[in-house]
């Protein structure tokens, strides 16, 4: 494909991903999500089977129920684009992703916390456009809690639904006391050297330890403030929490303070943070 022809076959597919970024398709990725988190619960309520990866991560049967309900809700949705999952991913199904419109889907980010059986896995499922992640929703099945996010030409907005009761929610602005930090439980690092480097210029009121993508939208829902990650993480575990949370205000840089785009090579991150009202720091 000549670069012309891939220029004009990205914009034609930017103005298809337009179609999908409506609160009536956010609504039907949401009853996606929903789903797969039922599926994931009914797993989660008996003796939990373990395998590995060749990484040595851990994968359950409910990341492989969960992932085949979100890629069958996913391809039949009215525009379809690739889906790039994590367990089709480790199986060496990658689909062609350059026209640059694609979605990002962990059906179960937090395997390790389903194992324990603390509730801290969600369900992940985004939509990127052109390296943005522009909608995504994110469920915590075992806290009844869902949060999602859309930003389109026409609008953009973040709700959670809890207990089934819809409320629009928004980053925070930095309490006067100081603000409230989050690390990854499996991996929290807070003696790592450069996280403290990183929080030095910062008043830290509280240091908090959740797994999975919940972090991210916790600080979407204004209950927390500053998540940095100095470790690896790949797109899938960071994309749908990082488009609830630039919808309700926040936003996701490399730690310079770039950008956080998706598409890179082997879809592995950088380290990042994840900020709320970062103007009121």
């Amino acid at each position: 494909m000549s670069p012309v022809t891939e220029f004009a076959s990205a914009d034609a597919a930017n103005q298809e991903a337009a179609k999908l970024l409506t609160p009536e398709i956010l609504h039907k990725v949401t009853e996606i999500a929903q789903e797969a988190g039922r599926a994931i619960m009914e797993i989660y309520a008996k003796r939990i089977d373990v395998t590995h990866k060749d990484d040595k991560s851990p994968v359950t049967d409910a990341d492989h129920a969960a992932e085949a309900i979100i890629l069958r809700g996913l391809r039949s949705l009215p525009v379809k684009f690739p889906v790039i999952a994590e367990e089709e991913m480790a199986a060496g199904r990658e689909p062609e992703t350059k026209r640059g419109v694609f979605w990002l889907v962990d059906p179960l980010d937090g395997t390790k916390e389903f194992i324990k059986k603390n509730g801290e896995f969600t369900v992940n499922i985004a939509l990127i456009v052109d390296r943005r992640p522009l909608l995504g929703v994110v469920g915590a099945p075992a806290f009844d809690r869902l949060w999602r996010g859309v930003q389109s030409a026409s609008e953009t907005y973040a709700e959670e639904i809890s207990k089934g009761v819809v409320s629009r929610i928004e980053t925070r602005m930095a309490p006067d006391k100081g603000l409230t930090i989050f690390a990854s439980r499996t991996h929290s690092s807070w003696k790592n050297h450069d996280l403290e480097g990183f929080l030095e210029p910062f008043r830290i009121a509280e240091r908090k330890e959740a797994g999975s993508s919940l972090k991210f939208c916790l600080i979407a829902a204004g209950e927390a403030d500053l998540y940095p990650r100095f470790g690896p993480t790949m797109e899938w575990d960071t994309a749908a929490g990082q488009a609830v949370l630039e919808a309700a205000g926040g936003s996701v840089t490399t730690v310079e303070g770039e950008p956080f785009l998706y598409a890179k090579p082997s879809f592995r991150n950088p380290h990042f943070v994840a900020w709320g009202e970062k103007k009121s720091f």
